[in-house]
């Protein structure tokens, strides 16, 4: 998925024409990552949770773009879907589902996350039920 298919997922303010795309294009291809802040004032979840853990594994899968796409043609999920129901525990679920069901991308976000594979299991298996 090219890295424009997924600025709208990031929800920037409007800006002048091509503003946005070329700041971020620029620093991702200098950085190789995406940061999106978080108002943590607002947030009802802890780090650690099950929801926290999904939209932390769904911004490290994003940040590869061969690995995104491989997420969206493996669950049937679309940019649109992700960025209207990014919270639903489906969705969260599915994004879990994803990682589990392919071990070397398992092991690969829980170090990444910094948590073990099997609290990123335990997070999937809390979102399905």
């Amino acid at each position: 998925m090219p890295l424009t298919e997924l600025l709208p997922l990031l929800h920037l303010p409007p800006q002048p024409e091509a503003a946005p795309y070329f700041c971020l294009t620029t620093l991702y291809s200098f950085h190789r990552t995406l940061t999106i802040a978080k108002d943590h004032q607002h947030s009802s979840h802890v780090p650690g949770d099950p929801e926290s853990l999904a939209l932390s594994a769904l911004a490290w899968v994003l940040s590869d773009q061969s690995r995104a796409e491989r997420l969206l043609s493996l669950t049937g999920l679309t940019p649109e879907v992700l960025r209207n129901n990014l919270t639903d525990r489906p969705v969260m679920a599915a994004v879990l589902e994803f990682l589990a069901n392919h071990e070397p991308d398992l092991v690969l976000a829980a170090d990444a996350l910094n948590v073990t594979p099997a609290a990123l299991i335990a997070a999937h298996e809390n979102l399905s039920g």
